[in-house]
């Protein structure tokens, strides 16, 4: 058993709201307390401007310019804007306090706490809600934003973040507290060393976009989809005998735009199938040890912005009920809950635990998996999964529904070319993600040790990499 010995005096000076419960007083927040003290600290309210966005009802304008950003584009060191609304133009012009500005940070406060992202000229114009932080650094000369991003994302960052969070059904990081972070002090020269691998980082991720763009122009071009735009009509005529055959009376499934994408396809010179003919589904299910450890992934799992996942490490006996499907590698698995925010993704390893909510496919060899990834990821194709909706707060689509999708039959060299361009992506968003550990861990150990281990380590493990590279050939 782990515990803490701590005077009644301190506790009243280290805290901002008198915390009593032994939570806070882990023996490993107050060993990184004792850390960044030693290397000398400044809280963020001395250098950074702090405020939330929007509180409330905002308005959407579809013809707007302006994102409106929530704690989900926080997720992964770079603002994203998938899944954002377009907010109305006055609602920001109200709002200038919390208008994004280039090397801005972004904080969740609310929910998931803690995480933090960098503001990127793709990004912009963009505002925020009132579940995040805006962290606008005002002497650059003292703090790079690069280095905070790093040090909050470091485990110094996120353990201090999620000590501080407090509430029982929702936690919450209000404001003063994130004003009041501790950061430690690292030298100009060593957060800019920081900054350049941060850059780098971020220049691989756009490159992973590009290719997948690519791959996406590549398919959508084959199948003449490329310029296709969802035209919804308020009023069309079909026949009853139609609701009969697909036993649905509901006017959404009969939209014309619907079938549109299914003439389009249904034209491709090369013809088409289903997909349930083409892929098979992975049913094997999970006999789970209630003492072992799981990599499960659910639908938050999933980043929507490129199908990649990030599992969450689960003992057997605390798996969620619906933890009922052993997955494979190099399957392809699709959400079949609110499926048009692009859940997809393919499986890069092998020992994987998948939730009932996902369909689960194996390719077969006709089409290969890259192919089927980028164009269930097509927008065309993502709203042609709003056919299938059934519910309204939480509308899920059946592995009935996705197995039955129209799959064209792409030509063999253009399925190689999508191929490529996804592997190629895949492996540019991988480098950019071990130049994020490299920055974080080297942040890390300039507070453990000392800036000049730290950056012998972070040159040993940059030479690693290109080493690596080099031998993949890429």
């Amino acid at each position: 058993m782990k515990y803490s010995i701590v005077n009644y005096k301190n506790v009243r000076a280290m805290t901002l709201d008198f915390r009593l419960d032994a939570d806070y007083f882990r023996p490993k927040y107050l060993k990184e307390d004792r850390q960044r003290r030693h290397v000398g600290n400044i809280i963020i309210g001395e250098f950074c401007y702090v405020t939330d966005g929007q509180h409330g009802y905002h308005e959407v304008d579809e013809n707007s310019p302006i994102f409106h950003l929530t704690a989900k584009n926080a997720k992964g060191w770079f603002v994203h804007t998938e899944g954002a609304d377009m907010l109305a133009k006055w609602v920001n012009d109200q709002n200038k306090r919390s208008s994004l500005k280039k090397r801005d940070l972004i904080l969740s406060t609310r929910g998931t706490v803690g995480l933090c992202a960098l503001v990127t000229e793709e990004v912009l114009p963009a505002n925020i809600d009132q579940d995040v932080a805006r962290v606008a650094i005002l002497k650059k000369e003292m703090i790079k934003p690069e280095y905070l991003l790093t040090y909050l994302n470091s485990k110094f960052g996120q353990d201090w973040l999620i000590r501080n969070a407090s509430g029982m059904v929702q936690q919450g990081l209000p404001l003063d507290k994130v004003r009041n972070i501790p950061v430690p002090l690292l030298s100009c020269d060593f957060q800019k060393y920081t900054k350049q691998i941060i850059e780098r980082a971020h220049g691989l991720l756009q490159t992973s976009k590009t290719f997948y763009k690519q791959a996406e122009q590549i398919l959508l071009c084959e199948i003449n989809l490329q310029n296709w735009k969802p035209k919804y009509q308020l009023s069309f005529v079909k026949n009853f005998s139609d609701t009969l055959t697909n036993a649905r009376i509901d006017a959404e499934y009969f939209q014309p735009m619907y079938g549109e994408i299914e003439k389009t396809i249904s034209k491709y010179d090369r013809g088409f199938d289903q997909i349930g003919r083409q892929f098979k589904q992975n049913k094997k299910s999970l006999t789970r040890i209630l003492d072992k450890d799981y990599q499960y992934i659910e639908i938050s799992c999933v980043n929507i912005s490129d199908g990649s996942m990030t599992p969450m490490i689960l003992r057997g006996d605390k798996l969620p009920a619906n933890a009922k499907i052993k997955i494979s590698l190099d399957d392809i698995i699709v959400s079949k809950v609110r499926p048009y925010r692009g859940a997809i993704g393919i499986v890069t390893s092998s020992n994987y635990v998948g939730s009932g909510a996902f369909t689960v496919l194996q390719e077969t060899g006709t089409i290969n998996k890259e192919t089927l990834f980028v164009f269930l990821r097509s927008k065309p194709m993502l709203e042609y999964s709003l056919k299938f909706n059934t519910g309204t707060s939480y509308p899920t689509i059946t592995d009935d529904d996705i197995l039955s999708f129209p799959l064209p039959l792409i030509d063999e060299t253009k399925q190689k070319q999508i191929k490529a361009k996804v592997e190629q992506g895949i492996n540019a968003k991988y480098n950019s993600l071990q130049l994020l550990d490299i920055a974080k861990r080297g942040v890390e150990i300039a507070i453990e040790k000392d800036e000049k281990q730290a950056q012998n380590w972070m040159n040993s493990e940059l030479k690693k990499l290109i080493q690596d590279n080099q031998s993949l050939g890429t």
